[in-house]
């Protein structure tokens, strides 16, 4: 019987959290989040997440409360933890994009390793029951040994945001091993859907391609991605918070658990240019480049872990998960 009531989730106004925040307050849980709102894309698409939240927070009577903070501030997230007493923590704040990570390595610097750790010593401190946390398909960097697996090595990162997600799984490691906190990371594929975030390409191709501007499409079209459509994500997410890898107590220190969490079936880029083309009926205006720094050709998510884990499957195809995506896409910018 899960005895979890209360849930602290970062990153709250982003993608992945605002849809993990309903799906918390779908299943009865008292739901705080966290984010600190930053610009690195357009905020008034955060602010709407969270709209969408307090409108069904208050429908169906749930107990959620936000707050404004960043996880690099320790004092204010001590604060927060010492107030809400969360039984869960779901780290998903981060400095997001490959590509951003080569401008602005700094940011990174400050969320993705200074914030984590002071996510970790806070789980510590307040003896969290479980925390997971946001890793990422990236930390396979150009490794062409397909699908990738978890057991696989991951010490060759071609983006510095693949180093950070490397560095928390390291960092989280040690701390399950040192402290004995029961920690689970979660790899995520390409994530799209619904309220997705404008800088991948998702949305990116959606835009220009009802705007009648170009595309870019890099390595010439050679490049294959595993889409995976944000509900699987959050469902498969909610199971791995219900299970931490080891209940307090336990005398195994194998306390930490990475898995990876994808749809599994890979898809030409092109192909799936050419089904936002269909479901948009526009056809796109295509500029054919080079492999961006940083990039990777492929990505392929074993997932057969999770599925032994909590019972992970994919549901939502390509073919359903587009069109819904460009439903909402047109529904929300009209």
């Amino acid at each position: 019987m899960n005895t979890f009531k209360v849930v602290l989730i970062t990153g709250s106004a982003g993608f992945i959290g605002s849809s993990l925040v309903k799906k918390f307050l779908f299943e009865g849980f008292k739901v705080f989040g966290v984010d600190n709102l930053n610009d690195y894309y357009e905020i008034e698409l955060k602010y709407d997440r969270l709209k969408q939240i307090d409108n069904y927070a208050k429908i169906n009577k749930r107990t959620w409360k936000f707050f404004k903070a960043s996880i690099e501030d320790k004092n204010y997230m001590e604060t927060i933890f010492k107030d809400c007493k969360p039984d869960i923590v779901v780290n998903l704040a981060a400095q997001a994009g490959v590509r951003y990570s080569i401008k602005n390595p700094e940011a990174y610097v400050k969320s993705n390793l200074i914030g984590f750790f002071n996510i970790l010593e806070l789980c510590k401190k307040y003896e969290i029951k479980h925390l997971i946390y946001a890793s990422s398909s990236s930390v396979y960097g150009g490794n062409k040994n397909y699908p990738f697996s978890e057991n696989q090595t991951i010490n060759n990162p071609v983006s510095f945001y693949a180093a950070t997600k490397i560095s928390n799984e390291v960092m989280a490691n040690s701390y399950s091993e040192i402290y004995n906190l029961s920690i689970t990371g979660l790899r995520y594929f390409t994530v799209y859907g619904p309220w997705g975030r404008p800088d991948m390409a998702p949305m990116i191709f959606a835009k220009n391609i009802l705007s009648r501007q170009p595309i870019s499409i890099f390595n010439f079209g050679s490049m294959k991605r595993d889409f995976t459509f944000i509900s699987d994500i959050v469902d498969g997410t909610y199971l791995c918070c219900l299970k931490p890898p080891v209940d307090k107590g336990s005398p195994s220190s194998n306390q930490h658990k990475v898995f990876n969490i994808g749809n599994g079936k890979p898809i030409d880029l092109l192909n799936f240019i050419e089904r936002l083309e269909d479901a948009i009926q526009v056809k796109a205006i295509k500029n054919f480049e080079e492999l961006q720094l940083g990039d990777v050709e492929t990505t392929w998510a074993d997932t057969s872990s999770l599925f032994n884990w909590v019972g992970y499957k994919p549901k939502i195809l390509i073919e359903e998960g587009i069109p819904l995506f460009v439903n909402w896409y047109l529904e929300y910018f009209n």
